[in-house]
């Protein structure tokens, strides 16, 4: 579909910027938004995360450019060891510090040629896991962050002087993305809010928003489109539970460690507990060539326990698993995480 054809279909509530009910960190849903039921998602034991993306290196050789790497990733042997495993749902990277998605995108493809692929590796990844009972949960970055990505920045509207560009560019990423998968994605995970919003604690604005307020409501409506249930979080950074909008469902849950096991279903902002935190490796990616995954960080027990713990409030726990380029997971974490799949049953 061309960009064009899908501005037509779309729907102009989802494309053009209306003032909202006003961003707020209260902890007090607006009236005019009604939560998402997070039942599921509360009954889940543990998921994993990883962050394949543009920067993940193979295991060995040369990094291939990609878009062979996304036409040679492994889904089959991939879905094989989440079945292994026996995570409850798997917490996947759509664009990270590169806007490069693994999928076909004509209003990515508008913005900026090069950065999408012919293989919807998103769409067979969401079938392959609907097939298996089990749930995918769809990580995006707008990829505005610092310099990580200049020439992003520049083309999506991050430092132009309207920065309504930018905002409606975004918004009709997540609306295709949304109605294209519908049920097929439980989940959105948007990370680096903050990079958008300068009210949260990080303050990694990096353009003149000259008093603009970037659209939060407006963004959830476009993240529901094709799946009204789907929930969504807005990530605040590390251990935080600053809200930039009350229209969000979960919380995002970035951790660095197993300190802080849940203590109850819901935060006192009201948002369902949910944790992500590195089994392995705390820079989240694995960048080095011919470079071995780091061994777990903790002891069967150690993690066994925590997602007991968590479970028993009704929240569920995600380890970020350490992944190659060719879709292979860390060896020694997929195993400790068979085990202690048996030792926490289901």
């Amino acid at each position: 579909m061309k960009r064009r054809a899908f501005i037509k279909t779309a729907g102009a509530a989802a494309l053009t910027l209306q003032p909202g009910p006003g961003n707020a960190d209260t902890g007090k849903p607006a009236p005019e938004y009604a939560r998402a039921n997070t039942d599921w998602l509360a009954k889940c034991r543990f998921g994993v995360g990883v962050h394949w993306t543009a920067q993940t290196a193979p295991s060995t050789g040369k990094p291939k450019p990609f878009q062979e790497a996304v036409a040679g990733f492994d889904l089959k042997g991939f879905l094989a060891a989440v079945e292994h495993i026996g995570a409850d749902y798997v917490l996947f990277t759509a664009t990270h510090a590169l806007q490069m998605l693994p999928a076909p995108h004509p209003v990515i493809d508008d913005i900026l040629p090069g950065r999408t692929c012919e293989r919807d590796l998103l769409g067979e990844l969401a079938d392959g896991l609907a097939a298996r009972g089990r749930r995918l949960l769809v990580y995006y970055n707008h990829s505005c962050n610092n310099q990580n990505d200049p020439e992003w920045r520049k083309a999506v509207g991050y430092d132009g002087q309207d920065k309504n560009v930018l905002a409606r560019n975004l918004m009709e990423i997540i609306t295709l993305m949304s109605e294209r998968y519908g049920d097929k994605v439980s989940a959105w995970w948007f990370d680096s809010p903050y990079s958008l919003d300068a009210r949260g604690p990080f303050k990694s604005v990096t353009t003149d928003m000259a008093g603009f307020q970037f659209p939060w409501e407006q963004f959830t409506v476009a993240a529901k489109k094709g799946h009204p249930g789907r929930l969504v979080t807005y990530n605040g950074g590390f251990n935080q539970k600053f809200l930039f909008t009350t229209h969000q469902d979960y919380w995002a849950g970035e951790m660095g460690n197993l300190k802080t096991p849940a203590t109850s279903r819901y935060l006192d902002n009201g948002l369902q507990w949910f944790g992500w935190t590195p089994l392995e490796d705390k820079n989240w990616v694995q960048t080095k060539p011919d470079t071995p995954i780091r061994p777990p960080l903790y002891g069967d027990q150690q993690v066994s326990d925590y997602i007991r713990t968590c479970n028993r409030n009704m929240a569920p726990m995600t380890f970020n698993v350490g992944i190659h380029q060719e879709g292979t997971m860390a060896p020694g974490s997929v195993e400790q995480l068979h085990r202690v799949n048996d030792k926490v049953g289901s």
